[in-house]
């Protein structure tokens, strides 16, 4: 079936404007905790309310997985328009109790409570926004050009982070503490509700794919379906996910709270040296995106991975013996590119390791079981971590385990046939038999 290209860049637009909108709101209340933790969780430690922050951040991951296979199922049995139009409306009910919530010193109790509940309810939104747009964006896409276009769904998550980032950096340096603790914190929140009715605009007149229409309604959809007849794609869309979700809440979420706190930077140093290094990731995504149609995604994934596990603890240990600005920003512009190298493509991978009736229940099953059991609490873990051992490498050991992980995945994964969009087929095989010969050799060690 033909689609024309001016409905096919209306279905880009209409993700990635909600999908930038989540990921902006979702964000900005990370890179705002410290000020938050004092206006909604009052305590005469010091680090208590930034734990009880971090951990309200980290309570909407909770909900993900439920949510987004709620979402996902309703999206694969009723469409991607009317599972989309909802999280986003979801989104800006939530975003209005964040920004005009009062502070516990006004209603006590009552605040961290509608806070937690906003939390929650974001949770839900995101929980279905990622399986949902990102089944939109390949199946509107041409064959030969799926790469790019499921790009835009990584594209658009960089939008909000930069968004997100950009409001941080003019905050802490346009205001003072006393007016950003005041009222000033609620002004990211206000601009995401001016922003919000269009994408609710935009995604209430698209259309759902005609890929969509003409085979997934006519199959049957259920959770049992892909756990039984999709383990290892399950695995591999689990292990991919998981990567690029720590990638994200180490690397951008954690960076602010971790770079004043452990590295004794002005507050406002990990925002702006964030916004130029977000900006070149956000515009190299869509050219690895693009890339990947013309040389593979496994291949530019698994270069990216390697990579990033070899320099990762040079990186922060050079870092942290020169922890100035300049230092971050050449720390985080090598970090961007390789993020950008494995986030290019990933969408596009996930989403093809799904047939059309069970893709967007597949992708949100691993995409927010990883956010939630490894993403969410990121910050929260990492916080209470250094706090307890104080070594600053700690970023590094948490990243480094899952860096590796994501290149195992890769090898039980072969690309299918782009030209048709079946579940992709999974080199097992071959993956089992490089086991058995890691097994042989440790057996030969031991015999040694």
């Amino acid at each position: 079936m033909s689609v024309n290209k001016g409905a096919r860049w209306k279905a880009v637009v209409a993700s990635t404007i909600g999908n930038a909108l989540e990921w902006y709101d979702f964000l900005i209340f990370g890179y705002l905790s410290v000020i938050i933790a004092k206006q909604f969780f009052p305590s005469d430690g010091s680090v208590a309310p930034m734990l009880l922050t971090t951990a309200t951040f980290g309570i909407g991951f909770i909900i993900r997985p439920i949510a987004g296979i709620a979402i996902g199922l309703y999206a694969d049995r009723v469409g991607r328009k009317a599972a989309l139009s909802f999280v986003i409306l979801l989104m800006l009910v939530s975003t209005a109790m964040l920004a005009f919530s009062p502070t516990y010193h006004q209603v006590g109790i009552i605040a961290p409570i509608i806070v937690v509940v906003s939390r929650i309810l974001q949770g839900i939104s995101v929980g279905g926004e990622f399986g949902s747009a990102t089944a939109l964006l390949i199946e509107y896409a041409p064959p030969h050009r799926r790469g790019f276009y499921g790009s835009w769904q990584m594209f658009s998550q960089s939008i909000g982070v930069f968004l997100a980032t950009l409001m941080g950096a003019l905050l802490t340096s346009v205001f003072t503490a006393e007016a950003l603790e005041s009222w000033a914190w609620r002004i990211p929140f206000v601009v995401g509700l001016i922003i919000g009715p269009i994408g609710f605009y935009i995604r209430r007149n698209m259309e759902d794919p005609a890929v969509f229409l003409a085979e997934a309604k006519a199959e049957k959809v259920s959770i049992s379906q892909i756990f039984r007849h999709y383990p290892a794609e399950m695995f591999v869309s689990f292990a991919l996910s998981a990567v690029t979700n720590i990638m994200v809440y180490v690397l951008i979420a954690y960076l602010p709270i971790y770079a004043v706190q452990s590295l004794r930077t002005p507050a406002n140093a990990p925002f702006m040296v964030l916004t130029v290094a977000l900006l070149v990731r956000m515009m190299l995504v869509p050219c690895f995106g693009h890339l990947s149609d013309k040389i593979g995604r496994k291949k530019i994934m698994a270069v990216a991975l390697v990579v990033f596990a070899i320099v990762i603890y040079p990186a922060f240990i050079w870092l942290t013996r020169h922890p100035t600005t300049s230092s971050l920003m050449m720390v985080e512009l090598l970090f961007a590119l390789l993020m950008a190298a494995t986030l290019g493509p990933v969408s596009t991978t996930l989403a093809e390791l799904f047939p059309t009736h069970l893709r967007s229940t597949g992708l949100s099953i691993t995409y927010n079981l990883a956010a939630s059991v490894l993403g969410g609490f990121t910050p929260f873990l990492l916080t209470w971590l250094v706090a307890k051992t104080g070594d600053p490498l700690m970023p590094a050991h948490y990243l480094v385990g899952f860096l590796v992980l994501g290149a195992i995945s890769l090898r039980f994964y072969r690309e299918g046939d782009w030209k048709s969009l079946p579940a992709a087929r999974l080199d097992v095989g071959s993956a089992a038999q490089d086991v058995d010969l890691m097994r042989d050799g440790v057996q030969s060690v031991r015999k040694a």
